[in-house]
This record gives structure tokens, sequence and C-alpha cells, in this order.
């Protein structure tokens, strides 16, 4: 099994996805372990002093005035634990809460939050005896970090509250713990607070995000070229000389990447031979590699959000190389919020184009020569009508998932934490958006493999034939007669978000972009 190795440095979007979908293995290296046993004696030192020290030696937020007594310090540590754990409503899915979890860990190696190297090597074994906290949809702001989700992960630990199990059963986590041989936590100063004050989920959430998005867009640019093929059009506007004087990368790597698909097609390039010959394609299908191109640039700029996140250490307060242990506001969650919401309009507008492109392969007066619907006996059959309002209802939702989340603010903790960043809200929606993408992509398969289908005596290119040929492996039906539609749609979906249309074509190909 891979093994991943959290040091003081922080950690990759490979790692994250290794540990959040792949279950690899965590050690903790001889780095961090040394940088926590050196900043927790800096913590020691302090609780030691009779002056306060926030997170240390007083209460929290709004109640951070009060000085807390020794005896009193374990208990308080345990009750910030128990009475953040609040979140209500669904469970978060078991990937989301690994990623949330590793990423907390990986800010508690760095050797800047005074947690004992016994708690840091107590997230590690939980996480690798598989035993997942019940997480909830509801209950972060964003800031200070995702501090109910967080909350619930640190009550595990702490043998308290409700996990999952390496069955999938849900069970008290402290028999879950006992049965993997894992001692409880027993909190310190500073550690219940370390424990919580983290973008880690909608970070984890992200750069789960960006991984299926770039799948997304490599599908959604062969879909195009498809889409294109089906509709006789043309594939000169793809030519690099047009790209390279507006030379967004994005825009580059997508007209790149159509061109590929399209090598060889016999069906490009007939403008003239119509009764009603064309000029220009329409804007869904000639500007395709424009609007994938802006959502790969918004990509790009995402995944540079991430990396600096991912080598970061969130948290307050802070134990600096120096020995001082400082406050500080670096569990906000806005840069990380933004990007989760940009992302989430660039997927609605390339669902949006997707769904346009569909639309006009269906109708007989724009898909050049095409049945309507692309029926079998249009009339008797409807075709692939109601496969459109799937996907029109699909882009409708996606629209509303594009209104960013991070233009919020509720004020919270008797006003102490008076701006927050919604980003736990912005990646919850983002998820529900990259679902919706997926789905919307499938349709425009579903439609243009069916319509090439259907240009009797024209042959698609070898990229085109070899996704059509593994569609119908996987369970995508062709041309034909009326039928229950749903399950080849799902089919269909499971192509595409599975990565087989990319698995498929890129053999022809060669990688793409």
């Amino acid at each position: 099994m891979h093994t991943v190795v959290v040091g003081t440095s922080g950690t990759t979007a490979e790692d994250v996805i290794a540990v959040a979908r792949g279950n690899a293995r965590i050690e903790l290296s001889g780095e961090a372990l040394d940088a926590l046993a050196r900043a927790r004696e800096i913590v020691d030192a302090l609780a030691a002093k009779p002056e306060p020290v926030y997170g240390v030696s007083t209460g929290f937020g709004a109640l951070a005035s009060r000085h807390i007594s020794p005896e009193l310090r374990a208990q308080l540590q345990r009750n910030i634990v128990r009475s953040h754990a609040a979140g209500i409503g669904p469970r978060v899915e078991r990937e989301v809460v690994r990623a949330l979890m590793f990423l907390r860990l990986k800010t508690v190696a760095s050797g800047h939050t005074g947690v004992r190297p016994s708690v840091a090597q107590t997230m590690a074994d939980v996480l690798n005896a598989g035993i997942t906290p019940v997480v909830h949809e509801y209950g972060s702001l964003g800031c200070s970090g995702d501090l109910a989700p967080l909350s619930h992960c640190a009550l595990t630990l702490m043998g308290e509250g409700d996990a999952e199990g390496p069955d999938g059963v849900v069970r008290p986590a402290g028999e879950l713990l006992a049965a993997a041989g894992i001692q409880p936590v027993e909190l310190r100063e500073k550690e219940g607070l370390a424990l919580l004050n983290g973008t880690d989920g909608m970070l984890g959430m992200l750069v789960m995000a960006l991984a299926d998005l770039d799948k997304l867009y490599k599908s959604a640019d062969i879909t195009a070229a498809l889409t294109l093929e089906a509709l006789l059009g043309t594939e000169k506007v793809l030519a690099p000389e047009l790209h390279a004087i507006r030379p967004h990368p994005g825009q580059g790597a997508s007209a790149a990447n159509m061109a590929a698909v399209l090598k060889g097609s016999g069906l490009t390039g007939h403008f003239q031979e119509e009764s009603a010959p064309r000029v220009q394609d329409a804007y869904s299908v000639r500007c395709a590699p424009q609007v994938a191109g802006a959502g790969r640039d918004t990509m790009a700029h995402a995944a540079l959000v991430a990396s600096r996140e991912l080598a970061s250490a969130v948290d307050n307060p802070v134990v600096l190389p120096d020995g001082r242990v400082e406050s500080n506001g670096n569990f906000h969650g806005a840069p990380v919020a933004y990007v989760l919401d940009f992302l989430a309009i660039a997927a609605a507008d390339l669902g949006s184009i997707a769904e346009r492109r569909t639309d006009r392969l269906l109708d007989k007066n724009r898909s050049h020569g095409l049945p309507p619907f692309l029926a079998d006996d249009a009339g008797v059959d409807s075709g692939l009508m109601i496969a459109q309002y799937t996907q029109a209802a699909l882009v409708s939702e996606m629209k509303r998932l594009a209104v960013p989340a991070s233009a919020d603010s509720i004020p919270s903790s008797a006003m102490q934490e008076d701006h927050v960043s919604m980003g736990w809200s912005a990646a919850r929606k983002l998820r529900t958006a990259v679902d919706n993408l997926t789905r919307i992509i499938a349709i425009e398969l579903y439609a243009a493999t069916r319509a090439i289908e259907l240009r009797h005596g024209l042959t698609p290119a070898p990229a085109s034939r070899a996704a059509i040929a593994a569609a119908r492996a996987a369970g995508v039906e062709g041309p034909g007669p009326d039928r229950f539609l749903a399950p080849d749609l799902a089919a269909a979906d499971a192509f595409v978000r599975t990565g087989g249309l990319v698995a498929a074509v890129e053999p022809v190909t060669g990688p793409l972009a």
C-alpha cells in the first residue's frame, strides 16, 4: 500500500488524494516528531508561567479574557471540542472527512501548533485504521477555519461521538478505537484549540475538485469536438496560429485537444456542400476553446492558491521558531473561498455551453440534416428531447450554485468573529456543481455520439471512433427507437465520471493537455 510521509513543510495535492480516496497509510517523519516535541516544550513553559497566554491558559473567542487555572485546563480543552462539535444535517462524504483529518495533521506536524507528538501519532493511527468521524453538512462558517467539522474529528480522537469503522458501520468512536488498539487522547493546554483552527475541510474539497475538474475539462474538449463533427463544422478555428495571437494558456490547450480528437475526420469542413452554406459555426461550437480555456486558467489560479495553502501552517495562536506564541488571523478562509466560488462560476459556464451544443444537435433547423431530436422515427419517437430537458435542469441549478458564498458573512461569537469566509459552503456547493457538470458532459456525449452515427456515409475521426466504441462497450447505447433513457444516461455518466472517455481517446490522440 502506498505510504504518505508527513513532514514539517506541508504536503501535496497528490498526497491528499492518496489518503482521502486511496486509503494510503500515513507516517510521521522524524523531522516532524522532533519539531512537535520542540514546540510542545515552548507551550509547556508558557503554561507554567503566571501570565495568561491565549489558547494556552485563557478561554477562547469572546471568552478569551478569562485566565484559566492549571487544574481546569484539561477540562477547558475537552470542553472546546465537545461544545464546538455542533454540526447538524446529512453526513459529509468519507473522502472529505479523511482529507480534512489529514490536512489538520499536516499543520500539526509543522511544529507550529504546540501539540504533543503522541496526539499527532493518534491522528495518523485513526486514519490508518480506517476510522472516519461522523461530520455533518452544516456548522462551519469558514472562520476560525472549519470549526464544527474539525471538532467532530477531534471528538473521535477523544473516544467520544460516533464514527464509521473500516466496515462502513457507524458505531461509538470509543468502541472503534478500542477495536483498533488505539488509546483515546487526553488533551492538554492548547491541543483542543489546535485541532479545530484550520481551513482543512474547504482545502481538501478544493484539492479533490481540481482533480475532478481536470478530467472533466478534458472530457468537455472531447465532447465539444464530437459535436463539431456531428454538426459538420469546421476545425479551422482550432488552428494553433489563431490561438497564439490570443495567448491564454487554457484556450490554446483546449483548442489543441479538440484538434487532436478531430484529426483525420471525414465529417468536418462540409460548409459549402449544403443548400444553405455556412460562413461560421455558432458560438457554442466555434468558441468552445475560449470558454473551456478560461475555465482551465481559472483552475490554474485555484491550483496555485491550493499549493500555497498546502504549504501553510494554519492555526491560532502559532508557535514561532524564536519561542513566541502569537495570535493571528491565518485561519480565515477567504483565499480558499474565493477560488472555490470562482471554480463554480467557470463550471456553470462550461455546463451552459455544452447544453447549447446539445440543443443544436437536436433541432432540425440548426443541426444541418440530422433528424429532429435524433429520433428514429420523429413523431412516433421523441428521441433525446427530454434528455436535453434533464441537461437544462442541471444547467439551471449550476447557475444557482455559481452565486458566490464568499460574498456573504454572518457575525458570530458575540461579534468577536465579525467577518467570516463561508468557505465551507463554497466548497460544498462546488462539489454539487462538479457532479452536475459530469452529468451535463455525459448527456452531450450521449447526443453527439448518436448524431455522428446518424451521419451515414461519412467517417468520423479515429479518436471519435474510439470514443464511440468505448462508450457502447460501457453500456451507452446508440441510435434506435425510443427506449427507457435513464439507464443510458446513467451509463454515460459513469463512463465520463470514471475517466473512461479520456482513457478511450488518449491512445489515439496521445496525452491531452
